[in-house]
């Protein structure tokens, strides 16, 4: 049966989404979770295991065993989840304000309502595991170990940002984690290749390859498929879906939109990616699979970003108010926040109490990342990092002949 996936979306000037019937609450109606859980099966102890129920609908299969629809999990597990969530929102936030203030220029592509693909993935791997993908990469460098005023440092140009202010809002790197690429599909053969070296020296790690549903009818992503199939490389492919490729719908840009079956003789699941407990799950049992030697996987993570494409795009030009409107009862974080109440892992005044201390947390990064000085305007800042230290040729050229550099 079809999984109904909701979605939802967020002004990029509030935290979480209010409707007429909660407003002023932190209990929005969730939709797509499970709704039952047996309260009394939850422990008391935060580092103690118990299991929580993964909804009916939050995946669909394609000649592949879905996930058990459980997840053992823990108290302190679900509250870094809703910590982890928080914290990329206000992050992406205050991105979003300091372009808005001029301080931040270029690109800027902001993740904010698809926040549960970047957390739920990264604690269903480990720090061993590779990541790669595109460039709405702000949560996925914070996940892999990057620290937020390095990201806001480097959306700055400022000399300590995580690519010492050379790489702006789409090229950020981490260890394990490759990018933060520019290139629409270029990275998704980057990352068979990082699979590729993981099967030849045997770690027996997997490597994440993320891209958006724009670079899916891209030849190369279908060449990077054959190629890994053949040698059985153990990549899981994810298709983040947020359902617009820059300004154009899904619809309007695939024949099919069922990008989780386009790996063809490659097994695939969609996953509800407003539902940061179905990626955990997901990714948990798709890593298993994989590592067990039966060659790649193709995810796809349904889900929905609230700003535009980028900062240059209001996004209501393409998609009405109306359709926005509609989604602000699924949002990620909203959805985990009422089902922790439910289930007596946080109070209400608990959820304040974090989301408060994220909010100074964030500001007083903001301030670091703003008091980072600007790279030097010369020759060794230019050229530093084009080459291995050490392996450093005796001249560098400039643009013509006469700029070169000794």
């Amino acid at each position: 049966m079809r999984a109904v996936i909701r979605n939802t979306t967020l002004p990029t000037g509030s935290l979480l989404p209010a409707t007429r019937a909660h407003a002023g609450s932190l209990r929005p109606r969730p939709r797509g979770f499970a709704q039952v859980a047996n309260i009394d099966n939850i422990s008391k102890e935060n580092d103690k295991p118990f299991t929580v129920p993964i909804a009916e609908t939050s995946y669909e299969t394609y000649h592949f065993d879905p996930p058990p629809y459980t997840l053992e999990t823990t108290r302190d597990q679900l509250k870094h989840l809703y910590r982890d969530m928080t914290t990329i929102r206000r992050m992406e936030m205050a991105a979003d304000n300091l372009y808005k203030q001029r301080k931040i220029r270029g690109f800027c592509h902001l993740s904010t309502g698809q926040e549960a693909v970047a957390v739920g993935i990264e604690h269903a791997i480990t720090r061993e595991d590779k990541l790669i993908t595109a460039y709405r990469s702000h949560g996925f460098t914070m996940m892999r170990g990057g620290t937020i005023r390095s990201i806001l440092g480097e959306l700055l140009g400022r000399r300590e940002g995580i690519a010492h202010g050379k790489g702006g809002s789409m090229h950020m790197y981490a260890k394990s984690f490759f990018g933060g690429n520019g290139i629409v599909g270029a990275h998704v053969p980057l990352g068979a290749g990082i699979a590729f070296a993981q099967q030849y020296n045997d770690t027996q790690n997997v490597t994440l390859d993320l891209y958006g549903d724009g670079a899916a009818n891209q030849g190369q992503v279908h060449e990077t498929f054959n190629m890994a199939k053949l040698w059985n490389l153990p990549v899981m492919f994810g298709c983040e879906n947020n359902q617009y490729g820059m300004g154009t719908s899904a619809e309007r840009a695939s024949a099919s939109t069922d990008y989780y079956k386009r790996g063809q003789y490659i097994p695939g699941l969609r996953v509800d990616g407003m539902d940061v407990l179905a990626v955990l799950a997901a990714v948990k049992h798709g890593r298993e699979w994989v590592r067990a030697g039966n060659g790649p996987l193709l995810y796809e993570y349904h889900t929905y970003r609230y700003a535009g494409h980028s900062m240059s795009d209001p996004g209501i030009a393409y998609r009405s108010r109306e359709e926005l409107q509609s989604q602000r009862s699924n949002d990620p974080i909203a959805n985990l926040r009422v089902h922790l109440m439910d289930w007596d892992i946080l109070s209400e005044d608990e959820a304040k109490q974090i989301d408060r201390e994220v909010r100074g947390m964030v500001n007083r990064e903001v301030e670091l990342a703003e008091q980072m000085p600007e790279p030097e305007a010369n020759s060794d800042i230019l050229f530093e990092d084009v080459y291995v230290p050490g392996s450093e040729p005796a001249q560098r050229r400039g643009r013509t002949v006469h700029e070169t550099y000794y």
